[in-house]
């Protein structure tokens, strides 16, 4: 997290953090729990903060898992949930269903992300590619 570097009349913080998780997952509920530990480990009130962001490192195919003695129960059918998310969301569109802590759609009109400046995706986007008329 970090507040604007252009806001010079602003007082200035910026910080990160790493958080392994204990297990490889690709368990979107567990992934939000990890970011949302590191942030309550750096967030400091009082800022106006201005941007914020979350790197997945050391990403590996589902069948590379080293497994561990479990000791602690995975939750019975998580994985199977993880993939009717993933599923419902690729046949449906990106956040057809999505986790209560992303945010409700009414809460997005307190903040929704700057994107006046983002690469056109004219590979992957119907809608934006470009068009040669003769």
């Amino acid at each position: 997290i970090r507040t604007s570097p252009f806001r010079a009349n602003d007082p200035q913080y910026s910080q990160s953090v790493i958080v392994p998780v204990r297990s490889p997952t690709a368990d979107t509920a567990r992934l939000v729990e990890a970011a949302l530990l590191g942030l309550r480990q750096i967030f400091k009130p009082g800022f106006n903060y201005a941007k914020a962001g979350v790197m997945l490192l050391g990403l590996q195919d589902a069948s590379v898992e080293q497994h561990e003695l479990a000791l602690d129960a995975r939750p019975a059918g998580r994985e199977r949930l993880m993939k009717a998310l993933d599923s419902v969301n690729d046949r449906y569109g990106r956040s057809t269903l999505q986790l209560a802590s992303a945010g409700m759609l009414k809460d997005r009109r307190r903040w929704s992300m700057k994107q006046e400046r983002r690469t056109p995706r004219y590979t992957t986007h119907w809608g934006e590619m470009a068009v040669a008329k003769a």
